[in-house]
């Protein structure tokens, strides 16, 4: 009743709320209609602020070779921040290794947190477009898990990337990507994780 009384006293905040509803990103709506009650029901949830949920996404790009080649460290940043859509920020060492001649405070790579929208974007966008371009692919490892319910994972090549042009690519680098969730334990993270379609490696005789 009351947003169809602002509707008739301003159209244009109406079609606004519309608009902001459509935006909502794919992943986020499956979430809310269906993976929360799938979740509840599989573990035994009363209350839909229990279930797990995902957090964020952190994608580092590690190359120690930026301490001595800032070339290196600039396409990093440049890259990471196209596929994306937020700018990086400069990783540092936090203490020497002599063995690769870096200094502690030395950049060794660049990362990005992704919250929110930005966040589900880039998931679906990973599991849509991007890995089924990995060569060989068979899965993700189920051994990236941590006893905190997040995720971790390797891509081995930025280039599988569409945002990228392979001419303006000449440090073909890989990232790390950690998928941070509140689930409590392996099982339950996995289980998010796989209602959203990340695909993971089929055990054989399964």
């Amino acid at each position: 009743m009351a947003e169809t009384r602002i509707a008739q006293i301003n159209p244009r905040i109406s079609a606004e709320k519309k608009s902001a509803a459509i935006s909502v990103p794919r992943l986020a709506q499956l979430y809310t209609k269906d993976i929360v009650p799938a979740l509840q029901k599989r573990f035994g949830r009363s209350n839909r602020l229990a279930v797990a949920r995902l957090v964020k996404i952190v994608v580092n790009v590690g190359c120690g070779e930026a301490a001595h080649e800032a070339k290196v460290l600039e396409e990093a940043q440049r890259d990471l921040g196209l596929i994306t859509g937020q700018r990086p920020l400069i990783t540092r060492a936090k203490k020497a290794v002599s063995n690769f001649k870096i200094k502690e405070g030395d950049p060794v790579g660049c990362k990005t947190t992704l919250r929110r929208g930005r966040m589900y974007e880039f998931l679906e966008r990973l599991i849509v477009m991007v890995l089924p371009r990995v060569r060989d692919f068979r899965g993700l490892s189920l051994t990236g898990f941590d006893r905190s319910g997040n995720y971790s994972f390797g891509l081995p090549d930025k280039t599988i990337f569409p945002e990228l042009r392979l001419d303006d690519v000449h440090y073909p680098l890989g990232m790390d990507v950690t998928l941070v969730t509140t689930a409590r334990a392996a099982d339950e993270a996995r289980a998010l994780l796989e209602a959203y379609g990340l695909p993971f490696e089929k055990k054989q005789g399964a």
